[in-house]
């Protein structure tokens, strides 16, 4: 994918956050800048293409955060029918899957060229075993179809254990190669980070203490 100068980009990413996507909104976003004559033609050619393309994608589910409830319809969206793609194994009664899907409901509309997905556990046994899930939530990251990174639970997301934002979480799918360019500022969210909900129920430290989960056996 080729790169965009930084205006265009700030112009196409502030637009295709919006369900109604409208050319002209997009061209007059960049009229006023100052810096516009120098290379007129080639911003508009790449908003053009741009615009195009972020039509091409929402209609084919791109910026939705999606629930798929069939192992063979994930496997196809994965395989041949995304390139980028974004997908957290989770549990609906776990209280640290709702947290993830909290983060990634947010990311999903701003990085339209990846797709954001989830399945139930439940519902998918064989790539559960074949994927090696057993702690939740479990989010794996994949391009063209090969898994590239996994983050067990909310490790490895943050400055400390015990807290981590949606940013943080961009950045870290950012560094995997999943998302295309930075959208979030600096300021988000912070998540409380109380220990990870294994497959089979809850790890914790032994220090802390809270309800018992449900084994999702």
């Amino acid at each position: 994918m080729a790169s965009l100068d930084p205006k265009t980009a700030s112009a196409v990413d502030a637009q295709v956050a919006e369900d109604d996507i409208d050319e002209d909104d997009l061209l007059d976003s960049i009229e006023d800048d100052p810096a516009l004559d120098s290379f007129r033609e080639q911003r508009i050619q790449q908003l053009h293409e741009e615009f195009a393309r972020a039509k091409h994608l929402r209609k084919q589910d791109h910026g939705h955060y999606t629930e798929i409830k069939e192992e063979k319809s994930l496997m196809d969206t994965v395989n041949t029918g995304a390139e980028l793609c974004v997908v957290h194994f989770f549990k609906s009664d776990f209280h640290r899957c709702a947290i993830m899907d909290g983060h990634l409901e947010k990311l999903a509309p701003l990085h339209f060229d990846t797709r954001f997905l989830k399945i139930n556990v439940e519902y998918a046994p064989f790539l559960v075993t074949k994927l090696k899930v057993q702690v939740l939530p479990c989010v794996i990251a994949f391009r063209k179809g090969v898994s590239v990174d996994r983050i067990i639970g909310f490790e490895g997301l943050g400055y400390s254990e015990d807290t981590f934002s949606t940013k943080d979480l961009e950045r870290r799918l950012l560094r995997s190669g999943v998302l295309v360019r930075e959208k979030l500022g600096d300021v988000s969210g912070a998540t409380s980070r109380r220990g990870e909900q294994g497959a089979f129920g809850t790890r914790r430290k032994a220090s802390q203490a809270e309800d018992d989960d449900d084994d999702w056996d």
